[in-house]
């Protein structure tokens, strides 16, 4: 459940009196020595939806694809001549490691990352391939970290913090000092990830010196939100446990300094769930045709949402893509979830008639609405169960109508869209050896996808021949896939045939297929 938009107290704490300390720190790092003036860029799209003025700052353009660098190589550049012959220690499995390992081999620097042992090969290569010595320790982030500690202690390393420093905190700061420049005319309201805070005090720091009537809004994930943690609770306090789909944010406690700076500067904490992350991945790519990570669309996320409950119209609304580190075999996951958290897919579980016909009844009933997934297994007894993905045009009030409507008609119907089980795991569960079923062919379709294909699959096939099993899910493409069953007795072979023609889908046999029949082959021979 998400936590409500909650803007600060307004007896807040007055700010300390730091501001130029911090303005001299952020317009002398020597960020450029290796980061580069990332774009502001516009985004049509997001305007037009918000109608507000929607910019991207595209901190995903980093040669390490993320922020990271500025911070590390700021904190590395002001290091003594002692220091840097002892060398470094960092511990991260993320945007950090790579910060600091490219940073460290530009100043001529040894540095070691302790990474825990389950980081994926994509992220120690990475760091690898910039020269850095990885030590994999331990199966999670608090095992590494303690053997860091000790491993930096004992070898006399300098511990380069990925937030909670004075230095790294200046160098993130560095996105405002941009941000203002190359954006002409007032800016109402800049949106910031918060992971332990650093990239979020920096920016706050500056636009606060600068210009206080700029918003400063953090946007945190909801199972993570350890700065809306710490300002409820008057200081830094840790989480006993966090959501780990936001990986670049998910950090029990905020930074001590982070705090310190953030408490009397942030105007407003955002929390956003992962369905929310999601559809603001795809609307960062729809923007750019770049895919950013969770938490690089994090801001994205928190500034929709913060629209929708302000009401805000006619305003200059900024959010900081923060990186771009994002894992390949994350992206179908992402897919699944964007119209979920952009309420434009609903998913339901319906109770059907097992008998010839119930299902093209069932799909009248939902009309020419486009269907997203449906999953249905025979199984035999009077009943039958269909799991059913409906797209949306008219968000949750169209998904609190369509489940009304098949009550309505008779279906025992359960609304499953925010059921996590059942997005994540049901959807894939459907179906197994169905018992006592003869005759029984699979046969694989592609159906052209435009809204009505599967009432014509159902009027030509599903009146007159028993379907045991139906497969659908849309992948965007220009056809859809689909496996089917039918209960086809051989003397009916001819004229099931002819109406295999009729429909005029692409169509392929698949019984004899071996993974078939080990997972979801019937009993009986066919």
């Amino acid at each position: 459940m998400n936590t409500p938009a909650r803007a600060l107290p307004a007896d807040a704490p007055a700010a300390d009196r730091g501001d130029g300390d911090w303005l001299r720190a952020i317009l002398t790092a020597p960020v450029y020595d290796v980061a580069r003036r990332t774009p502001l860029d516009a985004a049509p799209r997001l305007s037009a939806r918000t109608g507000n003025s929607v910019w991207l700052k595209r901190e995903d353009l980093q040669p390490v694809f993320s922020f990271k660098l500025r911070g590390a190589y700021t904190r590395l550049s002001r290091l003594s001549e002692a220091e840097r012959a002892r060398g470094v220690l960092a511990i991260s499995a993320g945007n950090h490691a790579q910060g600091v390992a490219l940073g460290a081999r530009e100043l001529g620097i040894d540095a070691v990352i302790v990474m825990p042992a389950t980081t994926p090969s994509i992220k120690t290569s990475a760091v690898q391939a910039l020269g850095a010595r990885i030590v994999l320790h331990g199966d999670s982030y608090d095992e590494a970290a303690a053997h860091g500690m000790a491993l930096a202690e004992r070898e006399g390393r300098t511990l380069i913090h990925p937030y909670d420093d004075a230095d790294v905190i200046a160098g993130q700061g560095t996105v405002a000092m941009e941000l203002l420049a190359q954006h002409r005319g007032r800016i109402d309201a800049v949106f910031v990830p918060v992971g332990g805070g650093g990239l979020c005090a920096g920016m706050a720091a500056y636009l606060k010196a600068l210009d206080p009537s700029i918003r400063v809004i953090a946007i945190e994930p909801v199972d993570a939100a350890c700065l809306d943690a710490a300002l409820k609770h008057g200081g830094p306090c840790r989480l006993d446990e966090i959501g780990l789909f936001v990986d670049g944010c998910a950090v029990r406690q905020i930074g001590d300094l982070p705090y310190a700076v953030l408490r009397d500067r942030v105007d407003a904490v955002v929390t956003v769930d992962a369905d929310q992350v999601c559809a603001a991945i795809r609307d960062v790519f729809e923007e750019t045709r770049s895919i950013v990570e969770p938490a690089g669309a994090l801001a994205v996320a928190g500034m929709k949402r913060w629209v929708t409950e302000q009401a805000c119209r006619d305003q200059e609304l900024v959010a900081v893509l923060s990186g771009a580190n994002m894992n390949f075999d994350r992206l179908a996951h992402v897919a699944e979830r964007a119209d979920v958290g952009e309420a434009h897919e609903a998913l339901f579980g319906v109770t059907i008639p097992e008998q010839p016909g119930s299902f093209l009844s069932f799909c009248r009933t939902l009309g020419r609405r486009a269907i997203s997934e449906f999953n249905y297994r025979y199984h035999a007894g009077e009943t039958a169960q269909v799991y059913v993905g409906v797209q949306l045009k008219g968000g949750s009030a169209e998904r609190v109508a369509i489940r009304q409507a098949l009550i309505d008609a008779g279906y025992a119907t359960a609304d499953y869209t925010e059921n996590e089980v059942a997005r994540l795991h049901v959807r894939h569960l459907v179906g197994g050896p169905a018992r006592g079923l003869l005759h029984e062919r699979l046969l694989r379709f592609e159906f052209p996808e435009r809204p009505g294909a599967l009432l014509q699959f159902l009027e030509t096939l599903g009146d007159r021949w028993n379907i045991t099993l139906f497969h659908y899910r849309s992948h965007g493409a220009a056809f859809g896939r689909v496996l089917a069953g039918f209960s086809v007795d051989p003397e009916q072979a001819t004229a099931f045939a002819g109406d295999l023609e009729r429909l005029g889908f692409w169509f392929h046999d698949e019984s004899a297929n071996p993974a078939l029949a080990q997972f979801v082959g019937t009993s009986a021979p066919r």
